[in-house]
């Protein structure tokens, strides 16, 4: 199957910055779609952002133009810039994709999680 491995999480002060990589490997003829999500204490994960295989990018209104998401098709890595965090970017962020193993069968994966604590 597909294997997604997160880094880059961390503890940060308000208005500090973070970048997260997710790097997916494993038996993958194509990647479709790449994107991010995250889940506070007692909410339910909600996608912070997505880009596609040709680069079509989309945010969650909170965090339109503080962060930013790309990918590397060639390392099947998508990263996650975080620029001016605020506590309640606090958070476990998670990386999904959805792909397929071969021609024929579709495969979606997410990983492990990654926590990220930004202080006021």
């Amino acid at each position: 199957q597909v294997q997604l491995v997160e880094s880059g999480g961390g503890l940060v002060q308000a208005g500090g910055s973070l970048r997260l990589s997710c790097a997916a490997s494993g038996r993958i003829y194509s990647i479709n779609v790449m994107d991010w999500y995250r889940q506070a204490p007692g909410k339910a994960r909600e996608l912070v952002a997505a880009i596609t295989s040709g680069g079509s990018t989309n945010y969650a209104d909170s965090v339109k133009g503080r962060f930013t998401i790309s990918r590397d098709n060639t390392k099947n890595t998508v990263y996650l810039q975080m620029n001016s965090l605020k506590p309640e970017d606090t958070a476990v962020y998670f990386c999904h994709a959805a792909g397929r193993i071969t021609i024929y069968r579709p495969f979606e994966s997410w990983g492990q999680g990654t926590q990220v604590t930004v202080s006021s």
